[in-house]
């Protein structure tokens, strides 16, 4: 099985200030998302030497462990690449993905009405996504109520590791603030692929 590397992120670690201070994002970056790339290789590493006959093989545990890790690693690696520092003037829609998301919602006020609803009334630790079907879900933990088959377009992580440092227990404004910060170039590169 392949292994899993952490990415390095697009831009610098105080790039997206005063959205996301450096704080959270050093930590968010080279702590939680290194710890699911490192959870994923050490399971990896257990199912090859089942299969190699050296140990016994918890099939459940490990197997729930290897998705809920290997789907924060893609969640994170994606989290990063759509978003870009506020100066960057990647941070409006426009092309097919502002037209794809006129025609679904109606405007993208209302999408992103509907996004920020769906970010802040996760309950506890999740993610709200946007996939290239143009529908709105949301994602608890990594693994649960996950659409391996709908390309990811737009995610937001709302667990507290991603703004409590910032923004105490207000997820609200730390949903409204993350806009600021959305490359939306990468969304339409997504969205077109």
């Amino acid at each position: 099985m392949e292994k899993f590397n952490l990415p390095k992120l697009p831009y610098d670690y105080n790039a997206l200030e005063p959205y996301m201070s450096e704080e959270v994002l050093t930590l968010h970056h080279d702590k939680h998302h290194a710890a699911y790339v490192n959870a994923a290789n050490t399971l990896i590493d257990k199912i090859q030497d089942a299969r190699n006959g050296n140990t016994e093989l918890d099939q459940k545990s490990v197997l729930k462990g290897l998705s809920f890790a290997i789907g924060g690693h893609i969640l994170h690696e994606i989290f990063w690449k759509i978003m870009a520092p506020a100066s960057s003037g990647k941070n409006k829609p426009a092309g097919k993905i502002l037209e794809a998301i006129n025609k679904e919602f109606g405007s993208f006020e209302r999408f992103k009405t509907e996004f920020s609803e769906t970010a802040k009334s996760v309950e506890g630790s999740g993610w709200a996504i946007l996939t290239g079907a143009m529908s709105i879900i949301q994602v608890e933990k990594h693994n649960v109520n996950f659409y391996p088959e709908r390309k990811i377009l737009l995610c937001l992580d709302v667990w507290e590791h991603a703004y409590y440092l910032d923004y105490k227990n207000d997820r609200a404004k730390f949903v409204e603030n993350w806009w600021n910060i959305v490359n939306w170039e990468e969304v339409e590169k997504r969205f077109s692929e």
